[in-house]
């Protein structure tokens, strides 16, 4: 069996229960095959040398862990500048909020040719490499100017923004280029893979050679859609837990007068965040019966909050939820619990399973585990509702969701009203489908049919 190499910006012991969603997915394969799994530390060294960082390997258990340190210099401008500044905003149809500086882009660049050094020193000759999300595009190509001959893929966690928002990125010539290097290149959704259909065909020149494949740059490059899932079972056991199970028996204890809503995000511009809590305003001034019953919990975990950004929206979160209870509130009610921290994902299921209504409303992401997590989590006798954007990723395969658009706050009003008086006979038959489709297309399911692909991805 031929040993998988994974290549990610950050790295996570597979045998720790909260390494987290690539952990998960990974971690069946790379302990079969001793695999090697490769990225950033996490470390940023002051007065480091631009383009140099140390290499660290360890062992854990069958796996290898490989890291490399990053100079302050490269942090800043790989990492924080280009992409998180330049290319997280822009996949997310947000240039109003791309920061272009020339020296992120020779940053970023630059990390990934150290990285690309770097992992050439531990490759095998018959390794297969698997190359995860935007802060690595280029990755395959750095390797493939060194001299490396190995099936390399790639996976987009986030959205590919349409034609005329990548061309608004200075030399995404470059950078879609790059793309060129990977054997296969893996998208969540069906809607990602036209994009880069129309764009390479619109700016590349490339030939369509049918089945997803295209021929540009003397090379040929299979696409392909392949929407990420979760471990259904491994959820569903964690909501049977001691930790979800107290949560669960508490807080339907402690709001069994109100119908719980819940919203469960990082913070990111990218969730949608202002705009449910003015749709639940709505909610509460259209349909007044809910007031003094429902009662929205938002969860907002800190992301990235030493970008202006991030400071922004996180103040006007605050006087949003803020406005809505003083408008709204009673002294024995309060329409929004605001957490601007941490919970711990053991809990998580048992607060899932309590809200009647789930609020997955980004305005714009690759995917969103959330709403599989969600579904994973109900009682099939008695389940919950998913409100579904339509711009989430996730969208594209649960059809039984009620599907909103977030930026319509009345019309999402409508929604959630219809979510909370929705008959239990429609919401047991909505969630077998939607739980049917999470258990076909899991975590297992996207890891072994992307694999599968990448061995089957023609020789350039």
């Amino acid at each position: 069996m031929k040993r998988l190499v994974v290549v990610s910006n950050r790295v996570a012991d597979p045998r720790k229960p909260a390494a987290g969603g690539l952990a998960v997915a990974l971690g069946d394969s790379l302990n079969a095959t001793g695999g090697l799994w490769f990225g950033w530390s996490g470390n940023v060294i002051e007065g480091g040398k631009p383009g140099e960082g140390e290499l660290h390997v360890h062992q854990a258990g069958s796996v290898k862990l490989a890291t490399v340190d990053l100079s302050a210099e490269d942090h800043e401008g790989y990492y924080l500048g280009y992409s998180n500044g330049v290319l997280w905003p822009v996949f997310h149809y947000r240039l109003d909020l791309a920061r272009f500086d020339a020296g992120h882009i020779s940053a970023y660049r630059r990390v990934n040719q150290l990285f690309a050094r770097q992992l050439m020193t531990l490759l095998k000759s018959d390794d297969i490499i698997w190359v995860h999300d935007y802060h690595l595009i280029p990755l395959a190509s750095e390797l493939r100017d060194l001299g490396c001959k190995n099936r390399i893929g790639f996976f987009l966690h986030i959205p590919l923004p349409p034609q005329q928002l990548l061309a608004a990125i200075p030399q995404h010539e470059w950078l879609m280029r790059a793309l060129f290097a990977y054997d296969l290149v893996g998208f969540q959704s069906e809607a990602d893979l036209l994009n880069l259909t129309r764009y390479v065909e619109a700016e590349a020149g490339a030939e369509d050679l049918g089945g997803h494949r295209f021929r540009a740059f003397n090379r040929t490059v299979r696409a392909g859609a392949f929407p990420i899932g979760i471990d259904v079972d491994e959820f569903a056991a964690l909501t049977h837990a001691k930790e979800a199970s107290d949560t669960y028996e508490r807080m339907k204890e402690e709001y069994s007068r109100r119908q719980l809503l819940l919203g469960v995000e990082r913070l990111d511009y990218s969730k949608g965040l202002p705009q449910r809590l003015r749709a639940f305003a709505s909610l509460l001034k259209k349909y007044p019966e809910n007031l003094r019953s429902a009662t929205l919990i938002q969860i907002a975990s800190p992301s990235r909050e030493d970008m202006g950004t991030y400071t922004a929206l996180l103040q006007e979160l605050e006087s949003l939820s803020g406005a809505i209870n003083g408008n709204f509130g009673e002294l024995d009610w309060m329409p929004i619990r605001y957490i601007h921290r941490n919970v711990a994902r053991k809990r998580l299921p048992g607060l899932y399973r309590v809200a009647r209504v789930a609020l997955v409303t980004p305005l714009r992401d690759g995917m969103n585990l959330v709403a599989k997590e969600f579904i994973a989590a109900q009682d099939p006798a008695d389940p919950g509702v998913l409100v579904l954007s339509r711009f989430a990723g996730a969208a594209e395969q649960l059809k039984e969701a009620l599907l909103v658009n977030p930026y319509d706050s009345d019309g999402m009003a409508d929604t959630i009203q219809r979510a909370l008086q929705m008959p239990r006979e429609e919401r047991q038959s909505r969630h077998q489908k939607l739980l049917r489709n999470i258990r076909e297309q899991d975590v297992h399911w996207w890891r072994e049919t992307f694999l599968q692909a990448l061995s089957e991805a023609g020789a350039n």
